[in-house]
């Protein structure tokens, strides 16, 4: 934001140094970024007129000027091409400074003395984006208002500072000069004046003119609209010149540049239409529709969306909301009636379609960052006033005001002790009111209590806080005695979820795992490659509205297939006997604003052991959170091996599955070897983990083994045999360990033999041969009443 002194000065004044009023402005939030003295290094240039011209005698693109300069006459030759006699110009005499270290002297072109040069505005140092298009290839014309022999750098508002703020998105309100005018004033504590726009005479009424406006979106809260007639387009008045360059905009026209004065003043975009243009007489405000097009002032055609904003007279768009005017209905040369809009569009519309545009402007950068609806009213009226002053039009009765915005009485209560308390300094009730009233928000006080009403300006304001932020800024925090903090201390700590995490991650390092971590946003094309069935309960998925790519388009329901990938990536690699880990969320919908989390813990490896690597794996992680028995089941997994996956039980509910992965699906995921994944509900986990250890001391007594092996149905899983052993074995029973499954025509075909082994071990005493032969009978009589099955001998 391009702050010029000289234009600050009409509303506020201020009788410090420039660098004073910076550093004064810093101390109380606003960012100074530089300070700028557009004449610093310039000198002797003066305002001349030229009063005759005549031809080079020798050079035929040379002209000989004489220009009055007030006190004398100076002959000087040049070969620009906009001059003409009555011409007020810049006038660079003898020993003049110019930008870039020029020096100009005395000198004689083609034999013709000459005794300065008319510069350009170029040559006075100002950058050419600014530069009005009629005089980047000439020199620069005075307009009206200039006095000859006058310095020439302050007839351009040279002599004057610049001051340039960066300003934060929370405050929209300082991208104006009245909004820097009123921290200004809240920093040195002065009064400001805001214009009041007002009208000498209005003539005709505007329904003579215009039909009036139709709003057919809520993107657009407000559109104000007014009339200008009798336009006479021409160059703008040289102190509006002075100030738009100042602030860095380019003068264009006198209606033009009224808007953009206007927008700069109040820090509301503003737009002109010629109104001839209007096959309708009418604005109708909606939505974008597919296949629409819009040729903007920029000279390039738009395609259009649904999700932009546009103006329209009714059959074609004319604007793009919030972003930039179109081409057709500009003001030109021969512009005779003026609609003038103040509208307000909502800052997320504005942003997305000047983002997608890549199409930046004054006004999609302050739409974007939130704009009052008030102030569009007080902007368009502004634009009449100054109009009507400067002759460039007549302004038309009445006006139309669309879009239902009432001004909302927004109240927040500020407590002293609360704000003393935060702040870390004694202010009175009265001190405290004083400040926000130095920021033009009105208060009314009632005890300790002060009640503020939030100006529809200061957008950033909501809550205690915000107010206490302020008081505090102007204050200068720079004046506050820094206090040591006070407070009660706490012991910080992890939650019981998260030591339990570090725990399982500990195992699973130790089994010569690494941890992975892979993003949430996902492909849906990782269901199909998954092989899961089209009504799979996984497939339901929660859709990124914005996203990055189709890759990246919805929210993870499963680990494995991160898993997954992230194998193959290392396999194409070359790397060898990978193997890791992953805690991370999944996300179900559940027809709610925000999804169902949960915490899966996925493992998966190659070259690293087999199924039974895997279970172990699964176990000592179990054992180690405290969960010494669980049971292990067939499962029937789509991406898992039939045959080769089980799902694990804890308590009778279910932690997840394991396995060799399913051949087509490591086809999908163009893998050619072996591989094996888990997928556990590590909250389910964490739910039956214990965290109270209690140690026994080491057995005093020796145990006792048995080994049985029995011929068993095909179907009946390890986990069965165990679980029939331990109902009938009572206390006594320590272990129990599969050491050999065998299968052969002989043992009959479905079935297979089981061979296991037991150790007995009583706490209290050596057991005999009496005590655990009783135990294993039983258990072997079980075996036969529940599986059929028949002891080997």
């Amino acid at each position: 934001m391009l702050l010029p002194v000289q234009w600050l000065e009409n509303y506020v004044k201020i009788d410090k140094p420039v660098k004073d009023i910076a550093d004064e402005l810093s101390l109380t939030g606003s960012h100074v970024e530089s300070i700028t003295e557009p004449a610093d290094g310039l000198s002797g240039v003066v305002v001349g007129c030229i009063t005759k011209i005549d031809t080079h005698p020798d050079a035929d693109k040379l002209v000989i000027c004489q220009v009055d300069l007030g006190d004398e006459t100076v002959q000087i030759v040049t070969g620009a091409k906009n001059v003409f006699e009555g011409a007020v110009v810049p006038v660079a005499t003898h020993g003049a400074h110019l930008a870039g270290g020029v020096v100009i002297k005395r000198g004689k072109l083609r034999g013709v003395e000459s005794n300065g040069m008319l510069c350009s505005l170029e040559e006075l140092g100002f950058e050419t984006s600014v530069i009005p298009k009629e005089a980047r290839d000439g020199i620069y014309i005075f307009q009206e208002g200039v006095r000859v022999g006058e310095d020439a750098l302050k007839a351009l508002g040279m002599d004057a500072a610049v001051i340039e703020f960066e300003i934060t998105p929370n405050r929209p309100d300082c991208l104006s000069i009245i909004g820097m005018a009123r921290e200004t004033g809240a920093t040195f504590d002065t009064d400001i004046v805001v214009p009041e726009p007002t009208m000498k005479d209005e003539v005709g009424a505007i329904e003579d003119y215009f039909k009036g406006i139709t709003i057919e979106t809520d993107n657009c809260p407000r559109f104000f609209g007014k009339v200008l007639t009798d336009v006479t387009i021409e160059p703008s008045p040289q102190w509006m010149q002075n100030y738009l360059m100042s602030a860095g905009v380019r003068p264009i026209n006198n209606i033009v540049d009224l808007t953009n004065f206007v927008m700069l003043e109040y820090g509301q975009p503003l737009h002109a239409y010629d109104l001839d243009d209007l096959t309708t007489g009418e604005i109708v405000v909606r939505q974008g529709r597919a296949g629409e097009t819009l040729k903007t002032l920029d000279g390039e055609v738009r395609e259009l969306e649904v999700g932009d904003v546009v103006i329209t007279d009714g059959k074609r768009p004319i604007g793009l909301a919030g972003v930039m005017g179109g081409f057709d209905s500009e003001v030109k040369p021969t512009t005779k009636t003026v609609l003038l809009e103040g509208a307000n569009f909502k800052k997320d519309a504005v942003r997305k379609t000047s983002k997608r545009l890549d199409l930046r402007s004054e006004a999609s950068a302050r739409f974007e960052k939130g704009v009052s609806p008030q102030t569009a009213k007080t902007a368009v009226l502004r634009v009449a006033q100054l109009a009507e002053s400067i002759g460039a039009a007549k302004v038309v009765a009445g006006s139309f005001d669309e879009g239902g915005y009432a001004p909302e009485d927004k109240v927040v209560t500020l407590r002293t002790e609360r704000a003393n308390k935060l702040i870390g300094r004694t202010f009175t009730t009265e001190e405290l009111a004083h400040i926000l009233n130095r920021l033009d928000i009105p208060t009314d006080v009632e005890g300790t209590v002060i009640s503020a009403h939030i100006p529809p300006f200061r957008l950033d304001l909501d809550i205690e806080e915000d107010l206490i932020e302020e008081v505090a800024r102007i204050y200068g925090y720079h004046n506050i005695t820094p206090r040591p903090l006070e407070g009660n201390v706490t012991v910080g700590g992890r939650s019981q979820e998260r030591n339990l995490e570090f725990r399982a991650k500990s195992v699973l390092l130790a089994r010569g795992l690494n941890e992975f971590m892979t993003y949430s946003f996902v492909s849906p094309k990782n269901f199909d490659k998954l092989a899961l069935p089209a009504e799979h309960h996984l497939r339901a998925s929660v859709k990124i509205i914005n996203p990055l790519g189709e890759e990246y388009s919805i929210m993870r329901t499963t680990l494995v297939s991160n898993m997954l990938s992230v194998l193959a990536a290392n396999i194409h690699n070359g790397n060898e006997k990978v193997g890791g880990f992953e805690f991370g969320n999944t996300f179900i919908p559940n027809g709610k604003t925000l999804p169902e989390e949960y915490t899966k813990l996925a493992i998966g490896y190659y070259d690293l052991g087999d199924f039974y690597f895997l279970k172990d794996t699964i176990g000592t992680l179990l054992w180690q959170l405290g969960l010494d028995h669980f049971e292990v089941k067939r499962a029937e997994v789509s991406y898992l091996h039939p045959g080769k996956s089980a799902e694990i039980f804890v308590e009778g509910m279910s932690l997840g599955v394991f396995g060799e992965v399913h051949p087509q699906v490591l086809e999908n995921y163009d893998i050619k070897k072996a591989v094996y994944v888990a997928e556990l509900d590590f909250y389910k986990l964490v739910s039956r983990a214990k965290t109270n250890y209690t140690f026994k001391p080491i057995a005093k007594f020796p145990s006792v083994k048995r080994d049985l092996a029995f011929v068993i149905d095909e179907r009946v899983s390890a986990g069965d045999l165990e679980q029939v052993a331990r109902d009938n074995a009572g206390a006594l029973l320590e272990t129990f360990e599969i050491f050999d499954i065998y299968r052969s025509e002989a043992i009959g075909k479905g079935k297979k033999s089981v061979a296991f082994s037991m150790v007995f071990r009583s706490p209290e005493k050596t057991l005999v041969d009496d005590e655990i032969n009783p135990v294993v009978e039983a258990i072997t009589q079980a075996m036969k009443a529940t599986f059929d099955a028949q002891l080997r001998a």
